[in-house]
């Protein structure tokens, strides 16, 4: 089920689709294209489709692009739910079949990524291609590297967290807007990519009923397929963009692995942070929109 809007190049098309008896937030620009794949952008955790703004403007004229909120997220609803990669594979896989009605590109940054690759992996036909962009995901451990003991700092502290009040309190506190800056700022490496705008947009969806239990999910979802495992399945042509400058992760060890399991990807390295859609956005869609060039025909 889904509303009508116009849309335009300045304004892309805002509406809601019922899924499981919720509303999920999506917005649409740009005209569908005979030769070209439609694109699906697939934000990170705590991030939303307001997160897309600069890869729907800068991409829109070469390509219909759609943005989902996962639910959980932005302006999608956010049921007491059990949050995990399963549920929002789901999402994106009936997204495409019910809404955009056709394979698409999957584009997905963080945990979005890994979302995209489970919809890529277990859903062929509905993945034209796949861009991560600093994606999210273990790989398996080695059978023989050896057991490290369970650190008893991070245990407790993980165990503390499953409770409901410091969970709570936990979450009251990443959410202030001088906490989400400096987040931001340790994942930036451009600190004008850092605007009030930027903060607003990711502080807002907190403010929502239920945004809270969501976040504690967090805690107590149960890990899914690994990312060989998935990457194992994969078979459509998949672009990876790395911001190297991710505090979050080792960016070129991590595109080792991916490389180890999927031999024939593409890959770019960026001067950016964990977001580099975000904060060179220029140098994404043009990487983004030759690589479906390349594969897809002008």
């Amino acid at each position: 089920m889904t509303a009508t809007a116009s849309q335009s190049v300045d304004s892309p098309q805002r509406t809601y689709w019922v899924w499981r008896d919720q509303a999920i937030h999506y917005v649409v620009a740009g005209d569908a294209q005979d030769n070209r794949p439609p694109l699906l952008l697939v934000h990170g955790f705590g991030a939303s489709t307001d997160h897309w703004r600069k890869t729907i403007q800068g991409l829109q004229v070469d390509f219909q692009v759609w943005a989902i909120d996962l639910l959980g997220f932005g302006r999608s609803a956010k049921p007491d739910w059990s949050y995990s990669g399963d549920l929002w594979q789901a999402q994106l896989q009936a997204f495409i079949t019910e809404v955009i009605g056709r394979p698409a590109v999957l584009a997905g940054n963080s945990l979005g990524g890994y979302g995209s690759l489970c919809v890529a992996a277990n859903h062929p036909e509905s993945a034209a291609g796949l861009v991560l962009l600093n994606s999210a995901g273990p790989f398996s451990s080695p059978d023989s590297a050896p057991r490290s003991q369970p650190n008893p700092v991070a245990k407790a502290i993980q165990s503390l967290m499953l409770q409901p009040l410091p969970s709570w309190l936990l979450f009251q506190y990443v959410r202030q807007p001088s906490t989400i800056r400096r987040t931001l700022q340790q994942v930036y490496l451009d600190k004008t990519a850092i605007t009030d705008q930027l903060v607003e947009e990711i502080r807002r969806p907190s403010g929502d009923p239920g945004a809270a239990k969501v976040f504690a999910s967090v805690f107590k979802s149960r890990q899914g397929e690994t990312v060989d495992q998935l990457l194992q399945k994969l078979t459509c042509p998949l672009l990876m963009l790395w911001g190297e400058g991710d505090p979050w992760m080792n960016c070129r060890q991590k595109g080792a692995q991916f490389r180890e399991y999927y031999p024939t990807l593409t890959e770019h390295y960026l001067q950016a942070g964990h977001c580099p859609h975000d904060e060179v956005p220029e140098q994404v869609n043009g990487l983004l929109r030759a690589w479906i060039e390349e594969w897809a025909g002008r």
